[in-house]
């Protein structure tokens, strides 16, 4: 295992591709593409010698996309990023899939697969069987579609301010002013926020509705009777079905909303309000200032290098290496894309992490959130293939996640003062609750979408409102604020984006809990478990994984329930 900065810096060096090699068109690639599905293959030995060629040039090919790609979520305004990824998207990745099917065919007619030494090579046969299965010629170039109108959301997303005091911010930024003690300011800037949004409501609703025609469209090529099914096979989930999700809607309204709900009652009353209105839910109480962890972006990164390195050194070496590298874009600006991530670099082996900071908790929770993908990222550079570091984003997320709790112990770092410290732990506790609600509406939402592929804005907003309904109790008023309700579904960019990605995010929460609470009867074993999870990539089916990680892969409501009541016993010590 790596354990130096230095160490990981060190970039893997390419053996089967030149070393100068720039893609600047299909033509660059084409021949390697040629050699591999022209290789005679005479013993296992030159099947997996095949497999490391043929991972270096995805790995090559997928760096590539992946520059291309942070550059334009850093400049979305910029003409030259922006041709550049659609010029990969367009012109190159068409010519890759077919190419790599074939690749596929040959390995799966190979008489030496079974004859290699390494369990873990079934785990991505099982993959690649699936992705053959699903795979359509016709269907090349409406993807490419999709991908290039998938970026229409960064554009206008990255293009939406407000003017708060005179200046002009991202609505990242706005959101701050949501936190203050001032009421009658959190209104204003809630509302400008809504109105900015519902500004170009009809443009996101064209832009869906084009991607949702062209998705069900694909799924229908590929012989699915709807978009959602296509999507579970495509995104390998093997180890649950819909009727999983379905539970797991049930057992988080059941269980968790009401959590929710008696957070909200406490927010109210603590606010000293009649009713609670949506622009008072991050609000501080009368007096007390919003937590700010950082100066700036680069403090931010210190303090977060300091809390890891407290965690446990490896993992601080792991950020450090990341500034060394200068793998980061922290802070939030106009013309930026919207979230954040940890992009994952297959060849040099070090990610890119992207977010938008503004000063606020949210900063702190998404740094160490990214920065748990980045560690992960990081421990699979060892593994031989990249298909054994393309993660489900259930084992993903569980990295992710459960960095954010097992970090807390080291919050100190980011609020000196006790209260802030205690302040801090106990709202990331109860966004952990709140965010399994919208979790499970986001998630719900679109299984309603993609089996009503003929919808039209008006039926999605009210398939919205109904879902988001359900998911929340009646605490907070919308009176007067229904059209702005029923459009919340739009900020979302997964829906967009990465359609069916979302409820990673909730099984994974509740393996992050389970890890943290491990942590709590045994630190030195749990990060132990939790490691060696990380370092296992995707070479074990996702139920492995967890266990490795000393946690159950379970969404059944009475496992909800207990890890909920755990939180809720957590939240009591710090209030």
């Amino acid at each position: 295992m790596l354990a130096k900065a230095e160490e990981m810096l060190t970039p893997n060096l390419r053996q089967y591709l030149p070393s100068q090699l720039v893609i600047t068109s299909w033509k660059d690639i084409e021949v390697f593409f040629k050699e591999l599905l022209e290789r005679e293959l005479s013993s296992a030995a030159d099947l997996k010698k095949w497999l490391i060629d043929r991972s270096e040039l995805e790995a090559v090919l997928e760096e590539d996309l992946g520059w291309r790609y942070i550059k334009r979520s850093c400049d979305t305004a910029n003409e030259e990023y922006a041709n550049a990824f659609i010029l990969f998207v367009n012109e190159i990745q068409p010519l890759i899939s077919p190419q790599s099917n074939a690749l596929d065919l040959k390995l799966l007619k190979s008489p030496f697969l079974g004859k290699l030494d390494d369990s873990r090579i079934d785990i991505v046969v099982r993959q690649i069987r699936m992705r053959v299965e699903i795979f359509r010629e016709e269907n090349v170039p409406l993807i490419a579609e999709v991908q290039t109108k998938e970026q229409e959301y960064a554009a206008i997303n990255g293009s939406m301010t407000v003017e708060v005091d005179g200046k002009e911010l991202t609505l990242q930024q706005a959101s701050n002013f949501l936190e203050q003690d001032d009421r009658a300011k959190r209104e204003e800037v809630y509302r400008k926020i809504l109105k900015r949004r519902l500004q170009d409501r009809d443009k996101l609703d064209d832009l869906f509705n084009e991607l949702l025609k062209l998705r069900n469209k694909i799924a229908l090529n590929a012989g699915f009777k709807n978009f959602r099914d296509y999507m579970f096979a495509n995104l390998g989930r093997f180890d649950y079905d819909a009727d999983d999700c379905f539970k797991f809607h049930d057992a988080v309204a059941k269980e968790v909303v009401p959590l929710v709900n008696f957070i909200e009652k406490n927010q109210k009353d603590s606010l000293g309000l009649d009713t609670l209105r949506p622009w008072d839910l991050s609000a501080e109480p009368i007096g007390q200032a919003p937590l700010r962890p950082s100066e700036n972006a680069n403090d931010l990164m210190k303090k977060t290098i300091s809390c890891f390195m407290k965690l446990d050194p490896f993992l601080g070496d792991c950020m450090l290496a990341m500034q060394d590298a200068k793998r980061l874009d922290l802070d939030s600006r106009i013309g930026k894309a919207p979230g954040g991530y940890n992009y994952p670099l297959y060849e040099t082996g070090m990610p890119f992490i992207f977010m938008n900071s503004t000063n606020s908790l949210r900063d702190l929770v998404t740094i160490v959130h990214e920065g748990g993908h980045a560690v992960h990222s990081i421990v699979d550079k060892q593994l031989e293939l990249v298909d054994y570091k393309n993660l489900p984003s259930e084992v993903a997320e569980l990295a992710s996640m459960s960095m954010e709790l097992l970090s807390m112990e080291h919050w100190d770092d980011f609020f000196t003062n006790p209260e802030d410290f205690a302040r801090a732990r106990k709202k990331h506790l109860q966004d952990v609750l709140k965010g399994l609600p919208w979790i499970a509406a986001v998630d719900a939402f679109q299984h309603w979408i993609y089996l009503h592929p003929d919808q039209t804005a008006n039926e999605r907003r009210q398939a919205w409102s109904d879902t988001y309904n359900r998911f929340t109790g009646n605490v907070v008023n919308w009176d007067g604020m229904e059209d702005a309700k029923s459009n919340l579904w739009q900020k979302q960019l997964h829906i967009f984006e990465v359609p069916f990605y979302y409820i990673e995010y909730g099984f994974a929460q509740l393996g992050a809990i389970a890890v943290w609470r491990n942590f709590h009867l045994d630190r030195k074993k749990s990060l132990e478990q939790y490691l060696d999870a990380l370092r296992l990539g995707y070479t074990r089916s996702i139920g492995d994984i967890y266990q490795t990680a000393g946690v159950r892969f379970d969404f059944s409501a009475g496992y909800v329930k207990e890890l909920c009541d755990f939180v809720k016993g957590e939240l009591e010590k710090v209030s």
